[in-house]
């Protein structure tokens, strides 16, 4: 029964960011270095998924990785800052969410293009290329992009990004290799437990960012629905064209259209003083899993 968790990522985020929305206290103890804990957990499960054998897919199809490597850290960082001055978003909002756009792809993305019978092994070596890559790209995208009158801490951002990405990412990958059949045991709860912790995550930050986003209006919800379908949209067809597989491009299309919102909500709420640059990514990680469950049901049976 725990290992079919992850089939309901999107109801469990939907439900629980409901919950929070109109009951805040649900949810809102679980903040603070909870928060910060959790996604170092949910890291350290992707490390114990990951092994050798799937950085050797870097090297058996370097041009698929180095495809959504660049989508990953083009498109979606380039959308985030073009969309927050299409849709007029305030300083705090515009950073928040060019912030979330400069994240890697995160656990989610691979539980998605599991469900969606897409190249699983593919869409691990690209999210552990960006989530390693992330420590220095991250940093450098959100510290050039965003124009906002808000200082950002490139250097306060990349030691959050190491503590919270690499560390547990590298510790999960040695304890894989040490010992792999206590780890075998733990990697199958662990994508169930990877869920818990983000639904979590994102209902904490709705509850305590109601008023917010109340007062934000429909601009910011818009700004992040078409940052996600664009990514999903332009992942796809980009690839697509480059490598005429329908196969890769959706796993592609994933990988880009999806980011690690959790990893956004930490960098946040570690790095900047105003609650309000959370919001775009816990609202991103809500939007992302519903399209991600729609892009299930599309694409599970081509």
């Amino acid at each position: 029964m725990l290992s079919k968790i992850p089939n309901y990522f999107p109801w469990f985020v939907s439900i629980a960011s409901l919950l929070s929305f109109f009951n805040p206290e649900i949810f809102t103890w679980f903040s603070g270095n909870l928060i910060t804990i959790g996604l170092g957990i949910i890291m350290l499960v992707m490390g114990l998924t990951l092994d050798l054998n799937h950085f050797k897919q870097i090297l058996k199809h370097p041009y698929w990785v180095l495809m959504g490597f660049i989508l990953q850290f083009t498109i979606m960082p380039f959308l985030g800052w073009g969309l927050s001055i299409i849709f007029s978003l305030p300083p705090f909002f515009s950073l928040g969410l060019i912030l979330v756009a400069s994240c890697p792809g995160g656990t989610a993305s691979n539980v998605i293009v599991y469900l969606s019978n897409s190249n699983l092994a593919l869409s691990v070596a690209m999210t552990a290329t960006s989530t390693v890559s992330a420590v220095v790209m991250t940093p450098l995208l959100i510290s050039n992009l965003s124009a906002s009158e808000i200082e950002v801490d490139a250097i306060g951002l990349f030691l959050s990004t190491l503590k919270v990405v690499l560390i547990p990412v590298i510790t999960g990958i040695i304890l894989n290799r040490t010992f792999p059949d206590k780890t075998k045991k733990f990697v199958k709860v662990g994508p169930s437990l990877a869920v818990i912790l983000i639904t979590l995550i994102v209902a904490s930050i709705i509850g305590e960012g109601k008023d917010i986003i109340l007062s934000s209006g429909l601009s910011l919800l818009f700004s992040i629905m078409t940052l996600h379908f664009l990514g999903f949209f332009l992942g796809y067809f980009i690839s697509r064209i480059f490598f005429r597989n329908h196969f890769i491009a959706k796993t592609i299309s994933v990988e880009v259209g999806m980011q690690n919102s959790g990893l956004g909500v930490v960098l946040s709420k570690e790095n900047f003083v105003n609650p309000a640059i959370a919001i775009p990514s816990a609202i991103s990680s809500l939007v992302h899993s519903l399209y991600g469950s729609i892009f299930v049901i599309l694409f599970k049976n081509k």
